[in-house]
């Protein structure tokens, strides 16, 4: 059992996350005498949303003060009402967990706009693992399940089919499944790029408004999200577009169906960036820190990973999985100094010491994780 970072429920929670990050896991330790309904029990699931009320009696059977826990609750909205009726009467608390949020966001209106405080839940962290993953293995990702297997190959495959067939058929998010599948691969391809919609509605072979839609499909399945462009100041020429990167390396590579092969220096290059924002994400979320991320870049290619205003001011990150910290790297960096008082740029790189490059700090991935969690990077 991995020690996670998110702290322990104090009351009625909404926790989202994508499958087979550890919720329930999680839950079990924090938790461990909380009632448990589990509604990947197909039987279950199908009692209550033909007969809400009996979800209702069952918890008013509980003494109080106990807590209560629903595995996945989109499987059956209908329960968001019961619990708004029932939170805090007797003192009784719930914990939802979900791995979609497509039909909560309308059933669940009421519960979500402030009676449930949300949390957000993620593949593991450094921070929990005890170490930063050894590069040879970013390319498969962080979920628990993988970080065990020498060849985690068949269980991210599997975990693929998962989603198809379980979050996205099951649940009628699209009706052209075919489609869909040639997008993921699409898109999962262009993991981490300047996000072309048309283009990809062109190689997927789907209208470009459907392609809009499968982006909502995974954003509400927390496959993946979406990195805006950080605009500098009006007139500036700026790229525009948003960047779209999936929740884990592992999964991205594998829908790129390119799993079997060793990944080339461009494909490590973005799966070590989709691994890094992955941690800063993480970091941000399980700290209570709202900080809103965004990425930089020029017309002319001049850009930076990741740009953030924190209370001590603007902070700019730039991940190279290289071993050589190049001075064409800092030219994101300089670009940004020239316009933004009181910034802070980091480079993160594969090499094994730290540096100073134009007055810039660079660090070894590690060291760069490690001043992440502890909290002296970002306050």
């Amino acid at each position: 059992m991995y020690p996670r970072r998110l702290a322990p429920p104090e009351g009625t929670t909404l926790l989202l996350g994508p499958r087979a990050t550890g919720k329930s896991t999680w839950l079990e330790q924090v938790l461990p005498d909380a009632t448990r309904f589990d509604l990947l029990d197909t039987r279950l699931a199908r009692d209550f949303a033909a007969d809400p009320s009996r979800f209702a009696r069952e918890v008013e059977a509980l003494p109080a003060g106990a807590w209560v826990v629903v595995d996945e609750v989109q499987k059956v909205p209908a329960l968001l009402d019961e619990v708004h009726r029932l939170d805090g009467k007797k003192g009784r608390r719930f914990v939802l967990s979900g791995s979609s949020a497509r039909k909560l966001k309308r059933g669940g209106a009421n519960l979500l706009a402030g009676r449930a405080l949300r949390r957000d839940f993620f593949p593991l962290v450094s921070a929990e693992i005890g170490a930063a993953l050894p590069l040879e293995r970013v390319a498969f990702g962080a979920l628990p399940r993988v970080l065990g297997l020498q060849r985690p190959h068949a269980y991210l495959e599997s975990y693929v089919d998962t989603y198809l067939r379980e979050e996205v058929q099951a649940e009628a998010l699209t009706r052209n499944l075919g489609g869909f599948a040639r997008f993921l691969e699409v898109a999962a391809r262009q993991n981490g790029q300047v996000t072309n919609v048309s283009n990809i509605a062109r190689d997927a072979q789907v209208a470009r408004p459907t392609v809009q839609g499968f982006f909502d499909v995974l954003v509400d399945t927390l496959l993946g999200f979406w990195l805006p462009a950080w605009k500098l100041k009006p007139g500036t020429k700026l790229v525009a577009h948003p960047k779209f990167y999936f929740f884990d390396a592992g999964v991205a590579r594998t829908l790129t169906r390119r799993l079997a092969y060793p990944p080339t220096p461009e494909e490590l290059g973005t799966l070590f960036e989709t691994w890094l924002l992955h941690e800063v994400r993480a970091f941000l979320s399980y700290s209570g820190l709202t900080y809103p991320l965004s990425y930089f870049r020029t017309h002319d290619a001049v850009e930076a990973d990741v740009v953030l205003e924190t209370r001590d001011g603007f902070l700019a990150l730039e991940f190279k999985a290289s071993d050589d910290w190049r001075a064409s790297f800092n030219a994101g960096f300089k670009r940004l100094r020239n316009e933004l008082p009181n910034l802070t740029c980091v480079g993160v790189f594969t090499g094994r010491r730290s540096q100073k490059a134009d007055g810039f700090t660079v660090m070894p991935y590690a060291s760069f994780l490690e001043t992440l969690w502890d909290g002296t990077l970002i306050r």
